[in-house]
């Protein structure tokens, strides 16, 4: 998959019309929703090349099918003896991440915090030791890595730098992101499980032949069938080994009768690679937003075995690093004043750095004008608060939780809360993420 990919020409009138359709009367609405610049927004719109995963949540908020309406011309083919790997990642580039940069003046340049942190950024936070332990671990045959945190806390942008790191050292390498998936996937088990196989086959570049091994599905069932697609097909055809990364597979845990046979698949492709070299060359990398709060065999649930890593905030000494890297002196009291409203939140945090570095505003003035419209967070908050609105039930929890700081929750409440990444969980406490949260939805529940 390429780096970029654009909208084929012939879809460009379907495209504009999607963006009224689905409510959003101005570019810049779009933009807002998804936190991306407008630019990118116009440069999709009109047909030029825009960042691979931009392109799909550009897809996704306008109810279009990315694989439908995309120019998939790649410079890498699988067939031309070249790997292919669907997240847009350049060259290996360890040697941006190994501190804080030292970037030239003169070729400053401040990126909006919006989306997967590019590979060759200088903003990109380390969080010691869980990256070098994912580096490792994805060179074992039949490794399985989950990474579990709640949204906008830098999952992706994890999963991104594993995924070059596997493409560096020979893998073919595979992003499938869950929340892109159309709607109509979820009907059932035998639809999903054909689903995940083109997908694979699709981002491999490799030609699809699922009719010859899904008449097996009426007789031994999808799972077998999907099983077999790997192991008689699409492993054999690469020749070399398959990092599969699968990125919001919380999505799954809405459909009952999908997630056990999924997951139960996962967990035996896993096992399967103790004992058989095939299997061996599949490495999986499991990425979830919230808590697995749905009933899983313990023998069958991926979510128990392999490296098991949660994403924390960033501490006092990271936001100062971060702090350094957009050129600001700010002193370890203006760090906590900060955290003091948005605690070590990686987005809120950086989103605060962006414009204060840009001179948009001033730490004081951000801590003074926090709910108030013309907040840098005002878009974001608005984001979370139509989250709640569309989710009564959601909206009902958070100010309970507001309001008497502390609330009994179902499971499914309480972790659909946290993986918006509104609350925390603090033993059998569920508090407000932060004072930012706080303070904007007790005005606004």
């Amino acid at each position: 998959m390429p780096r970029s990919v654009r909208v084929r020409p012939e879809f460009l009138s379907e495209v504009k019309s999607a963006l009224p359709r689905n409510g959003y009367i101005r570019q810049t609405d779009l933009a807002e929703y998804l936190q991306i610049s407008q630019s990118t927004i116009s440069s999709f719109l009109n047909g030029r090349p825009v960042d691979y995963l931009n392109f799909r949540e550009i897809c996704r908020a306008l109810g279009l099918e990315w694989q439908d309406i995309a120019d998939l011309t790649a410079d890498l083919t699988v067939e031309s003896g070249k790997d292919v790997f669907s997240s847009p990642l350049p060259p290996t580039t360890e040697e941006n991440n190994k501190g804080t940069q030292e970037i030239s003046s003169s070729h400053f340049f401040i990126e909006h915090p919006s989306g997967q942190v590019p590979l060759d950024s200088p903003f990109y936070i380390k969080r010691f030791p869980i990256e070098e332990r994912c580096y490792e671990q994805i060179h074992k045959p039949g490794t399985l890595i989950r990474i579990k945190a709640p949204r906008q806390m830098g999952k992706t942008s994890l999963l991104s730098r594993i995924i070059d790191k596997s493409y560096s050292q020979g893998d073919c390498a595979v992003i499938l992101d869950f929340q892109l998936a159309a709607q109509q996937i979820f009907v059932n088990s035998d639809k999903f499980l054909l689903w995940f196989c083109a997908s694979v086959g699709l981002a491999l570049n490799i030609p699809n032949q699922i009719d010859e091994y899904w008449d097996l599905a009426e007789i031994v069932g999808s799972s077998m069938a999907c099983k077999a697609y790997f192991e008689e097909y699409l492993l054999p055809t690469i020749g070399k080994p398959l990092t599969l990364g699968l990125d919001e597979v919380d999505k799954v845990f809405e459909y009952p009768e999908i997630y056990r046979d999924f997951f139960g698949l996962l967990r035996a492709l896993h096992e399967e690679g103790k004992r058989r070299e095939i299997w061996k060359k599949l490495r999986l990398v499991i990425v979830h937003s919230t808590e697995v709060y749905v009933p899983l065999d313990i023998n069958q649930s991926p979510f128990n075995v392999g490296l098991s890593v949660e994403l924390p905030e960033f501490n006092n000494k990271q936001i100062l690093d971060l702090a350094q890297r957009h050129q600001l002196n700010l002193d370890e009291n203006e760090v906590k004043k900060l955290m003091a409203l948005v605690g070590g939140h990686p987005f809120l945090v950086r989103l605060a750095l962006y414009h204060i570095a840009n001179m948009d505003v001033t730490l004081t003035e951000i801590l003074q004008n926090i709910t108030s419209s013309s907040s840098i967070y005002a878009d974001h908050l608005r984001r979370q608060s139509l989250i709640l609105t569309q989710q009564p039930e959601l909206a009902d929890a958070m100010k309970n939780i507001i309001d008497n700081n502390f609330a009994k929750l179902s499971a499914a409440t309480k972790f659909k809360l946290h993986s918006i990444g509104l609350v925390k969980l603090q033993g059998d406490s569920v508090l407000p993420r932060c004072n930012l949260y706080r303070q904007y939805l007790q005005i606004n529940l």
